[in-house]
């Protein structure tokens, strides 16, 4: 499983001109599958994510996380994390894990999150989007978690 965070002032996606999703402060989430994902790389990603400190305390050190902060996040399927480009131009899926499989997680994925009572927009899975936001720093930040670490 990776996850790309970026903490953002404010983050939307849009499907056909609408917008489903959309925060103010918080964190923004592009998230992607691979074959072996389960329940186990979902929790460690999801306890990573909200315990992250990158929001800044009063003395303007990254020592805050989103659930200190009062934060949201705008979770987003994003199967090109797992383009592999190590042949030639054009990047290669195999390593995503299928949509019908992967929407089981990214539902499950999003389920924790808000379970642990942070707000979670999203965009709609398989769609195409058109993500905006204004990363705040910037701050990005890769998480990675596979069930053989």
């Amino acid at each position: 499983m990776r996850v790309l965070v970026q903490r953002t002032l404010d983050a939307k996606v849009e499907v056909d001109g609408k917008i489903v999703g959309q925060i103010d402060k918080g964190l923004m989430l592009l998230v992607g599958f691979t074959q072996t994902d389960t329940d186990k790389e979902i929790d460690w990603i999801v306890n990573r994510v909200l315990n992250l400190r990158i929001f800044d305390d009063e003395n303007g050190v990254m020592n805050r996380s989103v659930l200190d902060v009062g934060g949201n996040i705008l979770s987003v399927s994003q199967f090109t994390l797992y383009g592999d480009c190590s042949k030639g131009n054009r990047p290669s899926y195999l390593k995503a894990l299928r949509g019908s499989e992967a929407t089981v997680l990214y539902d499950l994925f999003n389920k924790k999150l808000k379970e642990r009572g942070v707000v979670v927009e999203t965009g709609v899975f398989g769609a195409d989007m058109k993500v905006s936001f204004t990363n705040d720093g910037p701050v990005t930040i890769i998480l990675e978690k596979d069930n053989s670490l």
